[in-house]
């Protein structure tokens, strides 16, 4: 753990994503989900928007000048203009809604299955789909997304461990153990699962943070042996 910084204890985080000192945030439950830009220092909502009420927000992506948003069981997204929050445009997907990334290409979707799907960012229809094997178990419930150096990371729900994926094979190359990260940081009665996964490219900064949690922190990840 690097650096420990103020989260909002009420965002009950679904996706993050780092872009130019700032931190954009997508929020859940019905009735408060909610899209943020987000002071990292300081951890202060500099601009929000909320969702109807009907809707349970999930990942989201930047691409350019636009930011993509999931829901989770209304098989309906949402496009924004990036600076205004201006909803632009919307798109719809059969499945489930859980984490969503960008990987230069194609934008990346989980559903809550084993199953990543690869969408075509101005279709928004899939490309591929790809099932991610631990030595060759499928891995359920993956969730927020991040794409960082080739490699796609993905929390687990319902677990402190987050798997780096090989986007071509499916297969995952490790695990990113945080167990016990959350004692680093404030007490905090009421949270919820580790989710939430931004990498600063420009600096090489790796964030992580959960739903409900008063913290945000920058980690280095340290592979066994070194």
């Amino acid at each position: 753990m690097v650096h420990v910084y103020p989260h909002d204890p009420e965002a009950f985080t679904q996706g993050l994503v780092y872009l130019d000192g700032l931190l954009y945030e997508g929020t859940g439950l019905n009735g408060q989900s909610t899209l943020r830009r987000v002071d990292l220092e300081t951890g202060e909502v500099l601009d929000s928007r909320s969702l109807p009420d009907q809707f349970f927000g999930e990942g989201i992506a930047i691409i350019d000048d636009r930011i993509f948003q999931l829901t989770w069981l209304s098989n309906v997204g949402f496009i924004y203009d990036l600076m205004s929050f201006e909803q632009i445009d919307s798109f719809g997907y059969p499945t489930q809604g859980w984490g969503l990334t960008y990987d230069g290409t194609h934008l990346i979707m989980s559903d809550g299955t084993p199953t990543l799907h690869f969408m075509d960012p101005e279709t928004l229809e899939d490309v591929r789909t790809l099932q991610v094997l631990d030595q060759g178990t499928p891995v359920h419930r993956l969730n927020e997304l991040e794409y960082i150096d080739g490699v796609v990371y993905a929390n687990v729900w319902k677990t402190d461990r987050i798997a780096r994926i090989d986007p071509e094979s499916g297969e995952v190359i490790d695990w990113i153990d945080l167990s016990g990260l959350l004692a680093h940081g404030d007490a905090a009665d009421r949270v919820d699962v580790l989710n939430g996964i931004a990498y600063d490219a420009v600096l090489d900064r790796l964030f992580v943070t959960g739903k409900l949690w008063p913290n945000l922190f920058e980690i280095e990840v340290v592979h066994q042996g070194e």
